[in-house]
């Protein structure tokens, strides 16, 4: 069984372009991993708009994510792209 870690980065109280700066800052060190899919990071934020620019940039670097409302927050789930057929890691 391939298990997944989950790397959490919490930006909550940041506001664009930091959320996004500190989010690539992080994903970039860990892209690597994300792509083999040991690692996946869960990123925890209650900027709005940070739910259009974070998936946005993570998706041009071949990415794969999900976002979830969670009360007064979003999570962003980072993950590798699902190969075809096969299910994602969330």
């Amino acid at each position: 069984m391939n298990t997944t870690e989950t790397i959490e980065l919490d930006i909550r109280g940041q506001v664009c372009p930091s959320t996004l700066l500190t989010t690539l800052r992080e994903v970039t060190r860990l892209q690597e991993e994300i792509l083999s899919g040991s690692k996946q990071v869960l990123i925890r934020t209650d900027n709005r708009h940070a739910t259009v620019t974070v998936p946005q940039a993570l998706e041009n670097m071949g990415l794969e994510v999900h976002i979830t409302k969670e009360g007064g927050s979003y999570r962003i789930l980072v993950c590798a792209e699902a190969e075809e057929g096969v299910p994602s890691h969330e």
